[in-house]
C-alpha cells in the first residue's frame, strides 16, 4: 500500500497555505493541541496503519515508519491505534512515536481476556459505519451492541496518555445494508430496512450495492466529511465497499461461503485511506465478538423508547419485572414495545455492569447493595406468605 508524498513544512508559504495534512483531517484544533510539541521540534502525523509494534505515520514530510513502544505499551487503552494523531521525532534513528494527541472519539470494545480490558479499534472518527450483509439473516441483538458502542464513542476517548483531556465529540453511527442487489424485490428490501430502523432509533439506514452502484453516491456524500470507520462481521462486504468508495482495488477481498454466507478474514490490519470524494476511511478486519466497554450511555440511547417509558413508571427504581404501575410492562402488553427489545436492553445493561464492576469498586459496592436489597425483599415476601397460611 502506498501513500502520497508531501512537501516539507519549510516549503509552505504563509498562513493561508494549505497544510499538507489537511486531507487527513488536520485542522486548527489539532494544530493548537500540537503546539507544545512543535516547540520541541517534533513532527505531527496521523497513524494510517499499525502492526507488530510499529506504525505507518503520514507527516508533512511524507510517510514514515515509527516504533510505538515509547507510548505506554502495557495499557491497551493507550497504545497507538489507526486514526491517532501523534508527535514523532523526525531525526530519530529508529524513529519513535513520542506521544498521542488527545483523542476526540474512540470506538472501544472489551477484549475476550479475563482481565476486563478495553481494545481500541479506531480513533478520531466522525462516522461509524456498521455494515450488515443482506445475504444473511440479521442478528438484531448484534446490531444493538454495535450501536451502543458507537454511541459511547466519546467516553471511549476519555482514557488518554498522561491523563490528558479528552475531546467531547461523538461519532455518528450509520447502518449500511450491503449487497442490496441480492434482494431485488423492493417490498422485501423495505421490510428489511424497517427491521433495522426498529432497533436503531434516529440512525440513518442506507442500502448499497458495490456490484450495481446502488446507494454508493449517497454513502460517498455522507463519508466525504471527516473520518469514517467500517465495522462489521467477516463477509459483510466492508473491503469491497472500501474499494468501491476509493474507486480502485486497494483492499484484498474474498467471496463469502455459499453454505452460510460467512466471510473469510481477508483484511488483517486497520488501514486509513484517503477518499477521492474527500474525507478518510478506516477499513477494519471482521469482528467476531463485540463485547461492551463503558457503554451505559450508549445502551440508554439505543433503547431510548424504554428509557422514556421508564420515566412514567410508578416507582423510580422500577426493574420492569412485576412491579405495579410499570409503564414498560404495560407497553409490552399493548404491543407498542416488543418483548425482545426489553430482553436485549436488560442483557446489555447487565453485561456492561459486570464489565464495569471488575474495574470500579463503586460499581461493585452498588451491585452488592442491590443484591442484598433484593434478597431482603424476597425473604420478606416469603415470610408474609408463610404468615398467611399459619
Amino acid at each position: 500500500m502506498s501513500f502520497p508524498s508531501f512537501p516539507s513544512v519549510s516549503s509552505l508559504q504563509g498562513p493561508s497555505a494549505s497544510h499538507p495534512l489537511s486531507p487527513y483531517g488536520w485542522d486548527d484544533a489539532w494544530a493548537a493541541a500540537f503546539a507544545p510539541y512543535a516547540e520541541q521540534g517534533l513532527l505531527p502525523g496521523r497513524v494510517v496503519r499499525v502492526d507488530r509494534g510499529q506504525c505507518d505515520v503520514v507527516t508533512p514530510n511524507g510517510t514514515l515508519r515509527a516504533d510505538t513502544a515509547f507510548v505506554v505499551p502495557r495499557d491497551p487503552m493507550r497504545i497507538v491505534c489507526t486514526g491517532d494523531w501523534v508527535a514523532v521525532d523526525p531525526d530519530g534513528d529508529p524513529q519513535f512515536v513520542r506521544t498521542l494527541l488527545p483523542r476526540r472519539t474512540a470506538f472501544v470494545r472489551s477484549t475476550s481476556s479475563q482481565r476486563s480490558e478495553g481494545q481500541v479499534l479506531a480513533t478520531n472518527v466522525d462516522h461509524i459505519v456498521i455494515c450488515l450483509s443482506l445475504a444473511v439473516e440479521f442478528d438484531l441483538g448484534r446490531v444493538e451492541r454495535f450501536l451502543a458502542l458507537a454511541m459511547s464513542s466519546s467516553s471511549g476517548a476519555a482514557l488518554l496518555r498522561d491523563g490528558g483531556p479528552a475531546g467531547d465529540g461523538v461519532a455518528e453511527p450509520i447502518v449500511v445494508l450491503t449487497k442490496a442487489d441480492l434482494v431485488p424485490d423492493a417490498a422485501t428490501l423495505s421490510y428489511l430496512v424497517q427491521d433495522i430502523e426498529g432497533v436503531a432509533p434516529g440512525v440513518q439506514v442506507l442500502t448499497v450495492s458495490s456490484a450495481t452502484g446502488e446507494g454508493i453516491d449517497v454513502l460517498s456524500a455522507v463519508v466525504s466529511g471527516g473520518t469514517s470507520v467500517l465495522l462489521g462481521a467477516s463477509g459483510a462486504g466492508k473491503s469491497t465497499l472500501a474499494n468501491t468508495l476509493l474507486g480502485h482495488d486497494a483492499m484484498e477481498v474474498q467471496a463469502a461461503r455459499d453454505v452460510d454466507g460467512k466471510g473469510r478474514h481477508t483484511t488483517t490490519t486497520r488501514n486509513l485511506l484517503l477518499l477521492p470524494c474527500g474525507g478518510v476511511l478506516i477499513d477494519t478486519p471482521g469482528l467476531r465478538g463485540v463485547g461492551l466497554w463503558d457503554a451505559e450511555a450508549g445502551v440508554g440511547q439505543v433503547f431510548s423508547e424504554i428509557e422514556e417509558l421508564a420515566e412514567r413508571c410508578r416507582f423510580h427504581d422500577c426493574a420492569h419485572e412485576s412491579e405495579p404501575g410499570c409503564a414498560v410492562l404495560a407497553a409490552i402488553e399493548d404491543g407498542s414495545l416488543h418483548e425482545r427489545r426489553l430482553d436485549s436492553f436488560r442483557k446489555l445493561l447487565r453485561e456492561n455492569q459486570r464489565i464495569a464492576a471488575k474495574t470500579d469498586a463503586r460499581v461493585r459496592s452498588e451491585m452488592l447493595r442491590d443484591w442484598k436489597r433484593k434478597g431482603a425483599e424476597g425473604r420478606a415476601a416469603m415470610d408474609a406468605k408463610r404468615g398467611r397460611f399459619r
